[in-house]
């Protein structure tokens, strides 16, 4: 415990501080008052009176002088002119109970107990030298009130650190929470890019390539095919960049932008797979059961980017020559089913990096919705995806 706590104290004296601090205060100006009226009530206008009265307005003085002295040395002189007193009126005795509080503020703890303790020896002789003999409540009531008054304070200033020393750590745990929130942001952000990314930037740069390699094989023999190929090509780059430019702002695809409450789903799916079946040799196909409902902008994105990234995988990766996209209302859930003809998923996908990332990322943008994601392949067998997203109702 260090001297640090002196301008909490000085502050204290000006009123700013807590009721306790006020109420001490308080409290020591009442006794030095009632102290004062006592000696004249006891004593009348005797040789010491005006040296009585002229103390404790100095002893008054002094202790509205905080801010104009030293703390210890401000200590120093109350504890002085309070002595000078109480050999004159030992009723000024009683002001020892506040100025211990004041010496346990601004001295460290033991220093303090030295000074309340000869506070106590000085009560204790006046008081017994007043009796005439020898009383123990005389001795036992200031040395209780002082053991008391140590105790109570020591007390309070474990408790006011133990609080603090909580605070500062519950400041230091949301320093750490903010950091861990926006990094958690961060990496949530650049997951999601990822994913929105390898869904749909991903699947029109491999049309791309397809159409111009198409084009590059017809370039002699037919070039109004080679041309037609290549002005495809240039469409799918003005869908892909437009598509970025939604995945940044992370806006809903394009082909779901209908007039709202209304069930864009499968248009939107019927929309992706007539395009992907015009850029490649793989026949795709949509089947749709059940009443078509409105799933919410983030279902329905969840899904339609999911048969994107299956979509993509199958057209890149599985040499297939049919694929199936089926989307299933049911009471409960909605269903998207992926499946293929093609060379399936040696070891379940885990050897073939850009398949599992693209696996990844939908089981994420799945799991963010609540929904799950099956995968049943075996080589040479083709490959069945089943994304499901529990459906909330009203």
């Amino acid at each position: 415990m260090t001297t640090s706590r002196t301008p909490g104290w000085a502050t204290g004296i000006l009123g700013h501080a807590d009721g306790l601090v006020v109420a001490l205060n308080a409290a020591f100006v009442v006794l030095v008052l009632a102290s004062a009226v006592r000696y004249l009530t006891g004593h009348g206008f005797g040789d010491r009176t005006p040296w009585v009265l002229a103390g404790a307005l100095v002893l008054l003085a002094t202790y509205a002088a905080h801010r104009a002295l030293p703390s210890r040395v401000w200590l120093a002189l109350l504890v002085v002119v309070w002595f000078g007193l109480v050999v004159l009126a030992p009723s000024f005795a009683w002001c020892a109970v506040p100025l211990s509080f004041v010496a346990l503020r601004v001295l460290a703890f033991w220093p303090a107990c030295a000074v309340v303790a000869g506070m106590v020896v000085t009560t204790v002789v006046m008081w017994t030298r007043m009796a005439d003999r020898l009383d123990p409540t005389i001795v036992l009531g200031p040395v209780c009130i002082a053991v008391l008054a140590v105790g109570a304070y020591r007390a309070l200033e474990r408790d006011a650190l133990a609080r603090q020393a909580l605070l500062d750590d519950l400041h230091a745990a949301q320093g750490d929470l903010a950091d861990a929130q926006h990094q958690a942001g961060a990496l949530a952000e650049r997951a999601r890019l990822s994913r929105e990314i390898h869904d749909s930037v991903a699947q029109g740069l491999s049309s791309i390539n397809l159409l111009l390699q198409a084009a590059e094989r017809e370039w002699d023999d037919r070039p109004a095919a080679a041309r037609e190929h290549a002005s495809q090509a240039a469409a799918t780059a003005r869908d892909g960049l437009d598509e970025v430019r939604r995945v940044v702002r992370d806006l809903a695809p394009a082909e779901l932008t209908v007039v709202p409450g209304e069930p864009a789903l499968p248009d939107a799916l019927r929309q992706t797979c007539g395009r992907l079946a015009a850029h490649s040799t793989v026949d795709v196909r949509v089947q749709v059961h059940g009443t078509p409902v409105s799933l919410g902008s983030d279902v329905e994105t969840a899904l339609l980017r999911t048969a994107r990234g299956a979509l993509a995988n199958v057209l890149e990766h599985a040499a297939a020559t049919t694929a199936v996209v089926t989307l299933t209302y049911q009471p409960d859930a909605v269903v998207l089913d992926v499946r293929d003809d093609g060379r399936g998923l040696p070891d379940g996908g885990s050897t073939d990096p850009d398949r599992g990332r693209g696996l990844t990322g939908i089981r994420d943008r799945l799991k963010q919705l609540g929904g799950t994601l099956v995968l049943e392949s075996e080589p040479g067998e083709g490959t069945a995806l089943a994304a499901s997203i529990p459906l909330v109702r009203a």
